[in-house]
């Protein structure tokens, strides 16, 4: 139930955020770096401000877990993703509830925003992605292809590639504005726990279960 801080350089403890009720399942930071978003299982958001470790802010709106979240690049909206198989958008000021997607059949695993902000990609156990105009908040497009669910998603730079990593222990790039796969990517011995697309846009990272990194040329 407690998230820890580190340091890098020498690898100690920073401090130990103790609040929720049952275990953190997504963490996020703001990407000034100044605060730390959480999600629970306890159905519960918290902010934390990471100079003092202190919280910020609690609020819930999902009717079970929490398994994902994301900042929009100005840090204005937090997205989140439920096992309730919604997404829904918060005001990161205010902490109010600005909108929300259905559409998914099972829980949402994974969320990311385009750096521009103006999309939204949610990744699902019932094997889907789905873009979502975030403006209008009506869906755009349905990524189909994966055979299990969806583990991770990452925007590049330009928004023009989008990675997805599944439990069907691959990882597939996208074109997003024609929503074509562009190339799959088997990882056999193990599943992808988390990636990333470099800020050049021309490397994938990714890591598994055993804490193995790997990355490839797009």
């Amino acid at each position: 139930k407690t998230i820890k801080l580190w340091n890098t350089v020498n690898q100690t403890e920073i401090a130990t955020l103790t609040g929720h009720k049952l275990a953190p399942n997504a963490v996020v930071f703001s990407f000034d770096g100044k605060t730390l978003a959480s999600g629970g299982a306890d159905k519960t958001i918290k902010f934390w401000n990471v100079a003092d470790s202190t919280e910020i802010a609690s609020f819930a709106g999902h009717k079970l877990a929490i398994n994902a979240l994301a900042f929009s690049a100005d840090g204005q909206t937090l997205a989140s993703g439920s096992a309730d198989k919604t997404i829904k958008l918060w005001n990161v000021a205010n902490q109010e509830e600005t909108g929300a997607f259905a559409g998914h059949k099972l829980a949402i695993e994974s969320v990311a925003f385009s750096v521009d902000g103006k999309t939204l990609a949610s990744g699902s156990k019932d094997k889907s992605i789905k873009l979502w105009n975030v403006d209008s908040k009506e869906e755009m497009a349905v990524l189909a292809g994966h055979k299990q669910g969806i583990s991770a998603i990452a925007f590049s730079p330009d928004g023009q590639t989008i990675a997805s990593a599944s439990a069907d222990n691959t990882i597939k790039i996208w074109n997003q504005p024609s929503q074509t796969e562009i190339a799959a990517i088997a990882t056999p011995s193990w599943q992808t726990g988390a990636i990333a697309i470099a800020s050049d846009g021309q490397t994938l990272a990714g890591c598994d279960e055993q804490g193995v990194i790997k990355l490839w040329q797009i």
